[in-house]
């Protein structure tokens, strides 16, 4: 058998998939790419048995079809330093592949495509709905520094989606802080919902690209899902439980409306950071018309630091405490020029969302305060 193709487009797609590979694998053959060849493509698979990524490249020429598996490294280091050109792939009866490129070649034995697990895709019984790859990748790219690490509640370490009548909620917390994104355009008669583990939220992110309008249609059941993006597709095991009432934490009457720029506060906060107390990070923020006063020090080692940020505000003057840090994060994580911070007293959580929404979205952010002694 014998095919050709772009050496920077298997390039790309190989250094994608590489991230679905365990650095340790139960299985020997989780270490290969499985390379399936037929009908003028071919289809690079790479799986960890909790995660499948197919991906699809086209091929110049191709005068047969099979299907064989290469170490990941072995043909990702080869292919590291070629420039754009076609290679020439040719693999005899005795699983011998000889690649060759201009003014020179490799060979490596491939191992049988027998061997490598399959997971099966979802039949029936299933929930589909459709958004733009462009919508998908910055909605995690928006969620995912929210998702916990833990051992005891699982479902936080997940990107919540839950699909209602009213629109796509997509969700993650991890008890300090909270990213909800509102996708009014897309809705269902039935309600249903799924926990995206990291990992493959993250495949994504990477697979995905930000100002693509190609349709992606999701279909999830209880325990996995299957994702079809433009020239490939990715099969996951999802986050089994129930994931937490998050529309209850969020306060629904913060009278108190800061309308501020997100890159000065961002600023701002990381000169104050430095002097602030490295196991609390807290920064405490005084609030009084028109301004926001930032505090931070560090009582062992005797430091402070503050600093005065203009902003709109009329509210009730009020000191509140944020760890510094996570406020940086939420804001890094937002685009717009300006925010709006509303807040209620110094025991509630403060709620930010940017000053101008996406398309079709409502985007909002939470922050639990920090207790502050004055």
């Amino acid at each position: 058998m014998r095919f050709t193709l772009s050496s920077s487009t298997l390039a790309s797609k190989l250094g994608t998939l590489a991230k679905v590979i365990n650095s340790k694998n139960s299985l020997s053959i989780l270490d290969c790419f499985l390379f399936e060849i037929g009908d003028g493509q071919m289809t690079v698979t790479a799986s960890d048995n909790a995660n499948l990524m197919k991906c699809m490249l086209p091929l110049y020429e191709c005068d047969g079809a099979g299907a064989f598996c290469l170490p990941n490294r072995l043909i990702l280091d080869a292919m590291k330093d070629l420039p754009e050109q076609p290679l020439s792939f040719e693999i005899d009866d005795t699983n011998i592949l000889r690649v060759r490129y201009q003014g020179g070649s490799f060979k490596l034995t491939a191992q049988s495509a027998d061997e490598y697990p399959r997971m099966q895709a979802l039949e029936g019984g299933y929930t589909e709905t459709t958004l733009t790859a462009g919508r998908i990748a910055e909605n995690i790219q928006r969620t995912l520094f929210a998702t916990a690490n833990e051992e005891l509640r699982m479902v936080m370490n997940g990107i919540f989606f839950d699909l209602r009548e009213d629109a796509l909620n997509i969700v993650a917390s991890d008890g300090h802080k909270m990213v909800r994104n509102m996708i009014l355009t897309s809705k269902s008669e039935v309600s249903a919902s799924f926990i995206l583990p990291k990992k493959p939220a993250g495949l994504l992110r990477n697979v995905l690209s930000l100002d693509d309008e190609t349709p992606v249609i999701i279909k999830f059941d209880t325990q996995n899902a299957e994702i079809q993006f433009p020239d490939g597709m990715l099969l996951c095991r999802l986050i089994e439980g129930r994931y937490p009432n998050y529309a209850s934490v969020i306060p629904s009457d913060n009278p108190n409306i800061v309308t501020i720029d997100r890159k000065g506060l961002i600023n701002a906060l990381r000169r104050v950071l430095h002097f602030a107390s490295e196991s609390t990070m807290l920064v405490k923020i005084r609030m009084t018309q028109n301004n926001m006063e930032l505090n931070a020090q560090d009582i062992d080692f005797s430091t402070e630091a503050k600093e005065d940020v203009v902003c709109e505000y009329g509210g009730v003057p009020m000191t509140i405490g944020f760890k510094g840090s996570v406020l940086v994060d939420i804001l890094n994580n937002l685009n717009s020029d300006e925010v709006i911070i509303e807040l209620g007293d110094p025991s509630r959580a403060g709620v930010i969302r940017p000053a101008e929404q996406p398309d079709g979205e409502d985007v909002l952010m939470l922050i639990m305060p920090m207790l502050i002694n004055d």
